[in-house]
């Protein structure tokens, strides 16, 4: 479980009651998309020819455009989980990390899985000894890609779930 019990209101639309702005939850559906894509290729050498994953990360830039609802969204990050199921380490992780881009949509605060699970991707590809040299790679690469408008608030929200998100945000 990467969300908290107690959600964080910036995560939270002004439409329902939290102070996030559509083109900031735009942005972090780009953000969740970036950091899947960077991993996919791990699903994809394993599992080549299953476009669920990919198909995921198109639909969550699909719906920052606005030209698909949330709802069509939220089914490509339920094919991606599913993709996800059979596998495991470093394919199942980069499946994962597309399903939760995909479902931005939805739970703005999924965007810090879409990165967690890349990062664990990442972390499972390598040998033991890199994992965590790996890792903090990767999380560094992943703030390299913040927009400005957002990184802040992704940054503070990586502090408080760290935790949760098992830790892998402590680069």
């Amino acid at each position: 479980m990467i969300l908290p019990k107690i959600r964080d209101s910036r995560f939270i639309t002004i439409r329902r009651g939290g102070t996030l702005a559509d083109k900031d939850h735009y942005l972090l559906a780009i953000w969740a998309a970036q950091c899947a894509e960077h991993v996919l290729h791990y699903f994809e050498n394993e599992r080549p020819g299953d476009e669920r994953p990919r198909k995921a990360i198109e639909l969550a830039r699909a719906w920052s455009r606005e030209e698909i609802s949330l709802t069509e969204s939220k089914k490509g990050a339920y094919d991606s989980n599913a993709a996800a199921r059979e596998l495991a380490g470093a394919p199942k992780f980069a499946a994962l990390s597309a399903g939760q881009a995909a479902v931005v949509a939805h739970v703005a605060a999924h965007e810090l899985g879409a990165a967690a699970y890349a990062i664990k991707a990442v972390m499972a590809a390598g040998e033991e000894s890199e994992k965590s040299e790996n890792g903090r790679k990767e999380c560094e690469w992943q703030r390299d890609q913040l927009p400005e408008k957002i990184k802040e608030l992704v940054m503070d929200d990586q502090k408080n779930r760290n935790e949760i998100c098992w830790n892998v945000f402590q680069a």
